[in-house]
Parts: structure tokens; sequence; C-alpha cells
């Protein structure tokens, strides 16, 4: 057997024993492959679920514009506007723990970076609940105890609707990504990543930075379009 030979069947077996390579992969290469499709498919159908909202609130706010413009003036800019530079920020310590999960570094780093990630992210859900409670607080709640100034009293509230149901839907996306994350950041400490197997890290990368593209959508959709700030 040649040289090129022997040495191909050695990197072969190294891939086979690699206690991350799943039986129905030959690499772990191919492995990641097919995790990043899988990833982009089940994306895309959150793009087309996330979609149906998006096409909701542009008819309801075409056939509404006034209404829609003085709902959203009761929502807070600043706080959004902050939400939207804490969602920014988490993006970039990500990105930063995919980089150190694919060049090796250490584990610390690595865990460093996420739990970053992690902290962000809680901080957006923490100013996020401090907004659910102000509506709250001004019986902004869609519900029977919903109340709103004339002449928008009744259709206001397609417009709460729409911004808790999409609002809600992403600190949910945000919750499930973070639990998650805390488990991929006990992987890392564990030292589990490395250049030739960073697979969990990269998909959750993919995902973290989907949630926070939803964001970059929904801030100027329901706090900076039209409204009367």
């Amino acid at each position: 057997m040649s040289d090129t030979a022997i040495a191909a069947a050695v990197g072969h077996d190294d891939h086979e024993h690699h206690p991350a390579l799943q039986h129905h992969f030959d690499t772990l290469e191919q492995q990641l492959h097919a995790s990043q499709f899988g990833m982009w498919v089940f994306l895309v159908t959150e793009v087309l679920f996330f979609g149906g909202l998006f096409m909701a609130y542009i008819l309801y706010r075409i056939w509404y514009p006034q209404m829609f413009v003085a709902a959203s003036s009761h929502l807070n800019i600043l706080l959004g506007g902050a939400n939207t530079v804490v969602l920014i920020g988490s993006s970039l310590t990500m990105a930063f723990a995919v980089r150190s999960a694919q060049t090796g570094e250490r584990p610390r780093t690595q865990v460093l970076w996420l739990v970053a990630t992690m902290i962000l992210g809680a901080v957006f859900l923490g100013v996020k609940v401090v907004e659910y409670g102000d509506k709250i607080h001004h019986h902004l709640v869609p519900g029977p105890h919903f109340q709103f100034a004339e002449p928008f009293s009744q259709t206001a509230q397609l417009y709460f609707s729409l911004y808790f149901a999409m609002t809600g839907l992403h600190a949910t996306h945000m919750i499930i990504g973070i639990a998650i994350m805390a488990i991929i950041a006990y992987q890392a400490g564990k030292g589990k990543f490395g250049p030739r197997w960073y697979t969990p890290v990269e998909i959750m990368g993919l995902y973290w930075h989907f949630v926070d593209l939803v964001w970059i959508f929904l801030f100027p959709l329901l706090y900076l379009i039209g409204g009367s700030h």
C-alpha cells in the first residue's frame, strides 16, 4: 500500500473514532455540512412563521394607519433602541465564541464569549419585562381590561395584540437559545470543542444571529415607522 493510501486510511480511521462523529456520517466535515444545512432549513421555516405575523402587521397598518401611529407612541423608543444595541452586541460575542471554538482557543475563552452572549440576551429579556410591566400598568394588554383613549379604544387592541405576539414569540426564541447555549457552554468548559469539531457552537451561532436579525426588523416596524414620538 502506498504512503498516500496509508495516510488516507489513518485519517479516515481517526475521524471514525472521534466521539462526536455519528455513525451515519463518514467524516466530521460531512457532519458539519449536514448540520448547517439542517439549521438553514429550520431557519427558512422560522422565516415563514414570522412572515405571517409581519404580513398581518403590514396589512392592518395599511388599513388603520392613524390607530397604529397613536398606539406605537406608547412604546418606549429609548428602551427599544437600547435593546437593539444590546442584541447587536450579543451577535458580536456569539461570533467571537464561534471563532474561538474554530481556532481551538482555551476552553475558558470559549466559555467567556458564550456566557457574555447569554448575559446580553438576559439583559435584553430584562428590559422586555420592564416594557411589558409598563403595558400591564397602563392597561394596554388586549383583553377585558384594555384601556385606550378614543377614538381608537377598540382598534388599538389590534396593534398591541401584534406587539405582544411578535415580541413574545421573539423572546421565547431567545429563552430557548440561552438555555441551549448554557449546555454548549458547559461542554465548552469540558474542552470538547476545537478545530476538528465545533458543530454545536457553529449551529448555535446561526440560530442566534437569526434571532437578532428578526429584532432588527421588529424594532423599526413596531417602534419607529409612523410613530409620533
